[in-house]
């Protein structure tokens, strides 16, 4: 049987990787008919809609995440770092690029991973941000 916790991690994962197809401009026809749904998407991960999830500042969003369980932290940063690079890009949203730059940055601390593409993302938020 499946629990809230893994169901949860599934949505990020999935979320994760759909807005990863988004931001490379290589979305799958599925996606496209699905036509993702931010806010459904953001109450079943955090129980509230995308439109309160971007107006929580980033210390407010850390304290959400950190109240999991600190192994899906980096899946939280990452799909966290993808939701705001992704709509920042329609509409330049300063606070948008600087939570992606955060949580982009905290995912690189928190998963140990070397990502190139993550790492172009964050200088290129960087410039913007400038």
């Amino acid at each position: 049987m499946i629990t809230d916790k893994e169901f949860t991690l599934r949505l990020i994962r999935q979320l994760t990787q759909a807005l990863e197809k988004l931001i490379l401009d290589k979305p799958e026809e599925s996606l496209m008919q699905k036509e993702l749904d931010f806010d459904t998407l953001m109450r079943d991960i955090f129980k509230m809609s995308f439109t309160e999830v971007s107006s929580k500042t980033k210390e407010e969003m850390i304290a959400i995440v950190n109240e999991r369980q600190e192994r899906d932290h980096k899946d939280y940063y990452e799909m966290l770092g993808n939701l705001f690079y992704f709509n920042s890009r329609h509409d330049h949203n300063k606070d948008f690029q600087d939570k992606a730059k955060t949580f982009y940055e905290l995912y690189l601390q928190t998963s140990g991973i070397f990502a190139l593409p993550i790492i172009n993302r964050i200088n290129e938020l960087k410039k913007a941000l400038e």
